[in-house]
């Protein structure tokens, strides 16, 4: 019961502020629709009405940018959980909740889940809203692409946590969300399928292969129209779990940062 209570106050803690910040929501309904609306008409204009995704059908572009832009929205969410975390350990409010008699790395999974929730509402209202502007998507979709935004959500809040454990000041974390967030997005299929990627250059087609958030958006592409792509299923739940026993380890009082500031 404990585990639970805890794993309940920290989700519902997440939720209303996420809730209470609306520019918050705001933003990050904004950022991809941006993408949606103004920057996809520019891309298809380059690459033409339709494109071959994986699962060899002819789409618009606007439909195909739509599992990229799922990602981008919990790859922001998870750099913003992580710049949370870092404000609610410089206000003291961070220390106290580990200090609680549960395991840390019970209170790190809580934090993890919340941050999936908040993601999941985030992405739900983007899909609404793109169905508003005409992007037709499979019914069935709504609900097999639920697994794909959970793991990858897990991946994506687990990274936010390894960069929360490192970053010792809020005035870094700009600096760091940056250097993070637009190698993973721009070195992806999000915007643009691999083989065009490959067309243009080898080895950045190869720094795109082993991008995980790259997999991360192909298993969401995959699970919107009701398949599993196995390869990238393996490799987001590999990367997901190392993240996440790398952010257990940061705050180990032993051996992360904690240890370092003397907490």
């Amino acid at each position: 019961m404990p585990w639970l209570l805890a794993l309940r106050g920290i989700v519902g803690r997440e939720i209303l502020r996420f809730l209470h910040q609306r520019e918050r929501f705001l933003g990050a309904l904004v950022r991809p629709l941006i993408w949606l609306l103004v920057f996809a008409a520019g891309f298809r204009a380059a690459l033409g009405v339709a494109i071959v995704p994986p699962y060899q059908t002819y789409i618009p572009y606007e439909v195909y940018i739509v599992p990229g832009l799922l990602g981008m929205i919990q790859l922001f969410n998870g750099m913003q959980s992580s710049l949370s975390m870092v404000y609610d350990r410089e206000m003291g409010s961070m220390r106290l909740l580990l200090t609680s008699p549960l395991p840390r790395w019970w209170l790190l999974v809580c934090k993890l889940v919340a941050g999936v929730a908040v993601s999941l509402l985030q992405c739900w209202a983007f899909l609404l809203i793109a169905t508003l502007f005409g992007i037709e998507l499979p019914g069935p979709g709504w609900l097999t692409v639920l697994p794909a935004l959970i793991l990858n959500g897990i991946m994506l809040g687990a990274l936010g946590l390894v960069l929360s454990s490192t970053i010792r000041q809020l005035e870094n974390f700009a600096g760091v969300m940056n250097f993070v967030v637009f190698p993973l997005f721009f070195c992806s299929p999000a915007l643009y399928p691999l083989y065009k990627m490959r067309e243009s250059s080898e080895t950045l087609y190869w720094i795109c292969e082993i991008n995980p958030f790259g997999h991360g958006v192909e298993l969401i592409r995959h699970a919107l129209y009701g398949q599993v792509s196995w390869p990238d299923l393996g490799m987001v739940t590999a990367v997901a779990l190392v993240l996440l026993a790398l952010a257990v380890r940061g705050y180990d009082p032993r051996r992360g940062l904690m240890k370092r500031k003397g907490g």
